[in-house]
């Protein structure tokens, strides 16, 4: 084979190969959320709320935000000027849909919060300052919609 054939089959292959590998090997983009969410619990735990998320790539989108479980848990709860901080994204919308979560929790009157949720290669981190009581363990789902 000539060395123009074999240069020509070479670029080939490298335009395949560069064709299959997806848009997220060029880098994760970061994105925050700015949010605020109220909720109560007795046993069973729900909370609801909106933020918006912005991405470094100049995507953002508003999101609903709720969160559900059960365990041992009494309380109600505001948190506003929440923030949470994504990683493993590499579109905006990879940070749709439900993340497990698990919590210890306690305060009265005003508090802070921080937890970390999971949903397969996306992590999200939380935290907020909010205002209310609540004690007890909780384990359930926290949901972002569009």
């Amino acid at each position: 084979m000539s060395m123009v054939k074999w240069a020509g089959v070479v670029a080939l292959a490298c335009t395949g190969l560069l064709a299959a590998v997806p848009a997220r090997a060029a880098g994760e983009i970061s994105c925050r959320m700015n949010f605020q969410m109220s909720g109560w619990s007795i046993f069973y735990k729900t909370a609801s709320g909106s933020g918006t998320v912005s991405c470094s790539n100049g995507q953002s989108m508003h999101v609903h935000l709720r969160a559900k479980g059960g365990g041992l848990t009494f309380g109600k709860t505001r948190i506003d000027h929440g923030v949470g901080k994504f990683t493993g994204v590499g579109n905006i919308r990879e940070i749709l849909g439900h993340y497990a979560n698990a919590e210890a929790h306690a305060g009265a009157e005003k508090s802070a919060d921080a937890q970390v949720v999971t949903k397969g290669n996306v992590s999200l981190a939380l935290s907020g300052k909010g205002s209310g009581w609540n004690l007890g363990v909780a384990f359930g789902a926290f949901i972002i919609e569009p």
